[in-house]
């Protein structure tokens, strides 16, 4: 029987980039996956949806430049050459990461794996052993069991990114990032567009002060949303709220994921809810098995499965390695305008603070781009000027917020953004501008 160093289970960006950086270490790999390398990051989650959001970018970028006097009087969107694009650029990725796998000489198992106690994996009839074993099994869509729902049709993530069609009309039931990045990736191509939330608001996790921001962003594109509501029953094409009753074409579930936590039940892992218990490095309730992503707490979020994966393999390797800081991931939603956040929100400091918002109406690239839309926002203790959060709500926002986060990772301060010499013309620049206005220094305010 093959013995492995360390055995993985999941090949999503959790899973192979821990196996990659095993492999790298010296270490000899076991990867198993019993669907797709990337797992649903790649194939139904991150990569396809910032594929249609890409494309719906453009659109309205086109439309802008009418605006200006670039005249495209008719725009007419070829659906099946997009969807034939999307699937091109997952195939190269996915192609790049089985070549990475190989070339780091890992040794990859398809098919449904199971664990026992004493360390061994079984899969497709294989069996192996190993010093160490990862659980990284990812998660899947959770659909609410609302009354009637076995009368109708409905699409969740896992489905979607399989439509060959425009859809002419689309429901979307949710609120939160994978609910609205959807509404913003239909609705610019020309699918009428409703978003049926039962809470207050939308984006209930991110930055209270950018959602009036996408909520207007919405309007303009056309895209009907209902709120502060209560489900009733479905019924075929109609969903009965307590708002009145809702038709349409096609549904779409984006009403959060569920962690597969078959093979942890199967080992009697201890749980945290419906979550796998760790500790702070990932080790469960079984000596040599760990767990990370969306199995565990902390952000369901692709980098952040990396970075624990990465965590766990040099914890393994007595690296000791440092504690993953959850105010060092940054969250991001790829609207348009996108929002990235990392750190606390306001309402979540416990000590004297000080905040800057710098709205990007001021900044000269932002209006040459047409993109003022959005903002910069700071937030510092009062006495030192550490960095306790930011957010930025502006186009490219996702690539902008790295230079503040890190600023943050090396120890710095805003009183260093606020010395730090930024190119002009950027939306970058805000962000010193910000940090001064920390001190009421700010240039353009």
């Amino acid at each position: 029987m093959e013995k492995f160093d360390i055995a993985i289970i999941g090949a999503g960006p959790g899973g192979y980039v821990a196996a990659i950086h095993a492999a790298k270490s010296g270490k000899k790999v076991a990867l198993v996956e019993r669907d797709k390398v990337g797992g649903a990051c790649y194939n139904v989650g991150c990569i396809p949806s910032k594929i249609l959001l890409e494309h719906s970018k453009l659109i309205q970028e086109i439309k802008r430049g009418n605006n200006w006097g670039i005249e495209t009087p008719t725009i007419n969107v070829n659906f099946p050459q997009l969807m034939q694009r999307k699937d091109t650029i997952i195939e190269e990725l996915l192609t790049n990461i089985e070549g990475y796998i190989l070339s780091n000489q890992i040794t990859l198992y398809r098919g449904e794996a199971t664990v026992a106690k004493n360390l061994t994996v079984t899969v497709e009839g294989e069996t192996f052993t190993a010093t160490d074993i990862l659980l990284a099994t990812g998660s899947k869509p959770f659909v609410p069991p609302f009354k009637g729902l076995e009368t109708s049709s409905y699409f969740t993530t896992d489905t979607f990114f399989e439509i060959e069609e425009l859809p002419e009309q689309l429901t979307i039931i949710g609120g939160g990032v994978i609910a609205v990045e959807m509404a913003f990736s239909l609705a610019p191509l020309g699918t009428k567009v409703t978003l049926l939330n039962h809470s207050e608001d939308i984006l209930q996790t991110e930055e209270p002060e950018a959602r009036p921001i996408i909520r207007e962003k919405m309007k303009k594109l056309g895209i009907e949303l209902v709120t502060d509501f209560q489900f009733e029953h479905f019924n075929g094409h109609e969903i009965h709220t307590s708002k009145g009753i809702y038709t349409y074409e096609n549904l779409l579930f984006a009403t959060g994921r569920r962690p597969n936590t078959e093979i942890a039940q199967q080992l009697e892992l201890a749980f945290d809810g419906r979550l796998i218990a760790v500790n702070e490095h990932f080790e469960t309730s079984q000596s040599h098995i760990y767990a990370i992503g969306d199995l565990v707490g902390g952000y369901q979020l692709a980098h952040s499965a990396s970075a624990e994966g990465i965590h766990v393999v040099d914890h393994i390797l007595g690296i000791k390695p440092a504690l993953i800081d959850q105010t060092s991931i940054p969250r991001c939603v790829y609207t348009h305008p996108e929002i990235a956040t990392f750190g606390l929100l306001e309402e979540q400091v416990k000590e004297p603070y000080t905040v800057a918002k710098m709205p990007l109406h001021t900044n000269p690239k932002a209006l040459m781009e047409e993109n003022t839309e959005g903002f910069v926002k700071l937030i510092a203790t009062k006495e030192e000027g550490r960095i306790l959060g930011a957010c930025v709500v502006a186009d490219g926002a996702t690539e902008i917020l790295n230079a503040m986060l890190a600023t943050k990772n090396a120890g710095g301060t805003v009183h260093n953004l606020a010395n730090m010499i930024f190119p002009h013309p950027t939306v970058s620049e805000h962000i010193g501008d910000a940090a001064k206005a920390i001190f009421g220094k700010a240039i353009h305010q």
